[in-house]
């Protein structure tokens, strides 16, 4: 269990290095990553949404993600699940977002 705990720890620190173009912000402080999952077999399963479902960078970013991740040692295969539902909202930003995009 620990060395799942380890893998899903690197995928979120992965995460932070991944933004919007867009926006300053990196997609996991904008509360883009619904869910990470890692199984037994060291498959990994994010469910993420995007700022609004028009986004031109929607392709460029969910591509970022499965690179990057794949690049971990650790992890076998990537699988990303884009979704709207529930629809992103900024209440789902880190404090630290919030700040930086004047939210607070």
């Amino acid at each position: 269990m620990s060395e799942i705990n380890d893998i899903e720890e690197k995928v979120n620190e992965v995460l932070k290095t991944i933004f919007d173009p867009e926006i300053p912000v990196n997609i996991y402080d904008l509360g883009l990553i619904y869910k990470v999952e890692v199984d037994d077999d060291s498959s990994v399963m994010i469910e993420m949404t995007l700022t609004a479902p028009n986004c031109p960078m929607a392709g460029d970013i969910l591509d970022q993600v499965k690179e990057r991740v794949e690049l971990i040692d650790e992890v076998s295969d990537v699988f990303v699940n884009l979704t709207f539902d529930p629809p992103w909202d900024p209440e789902r930003m880190t404090d630290e977002a919030k700040l930086e995009l004047g939210f607070l």
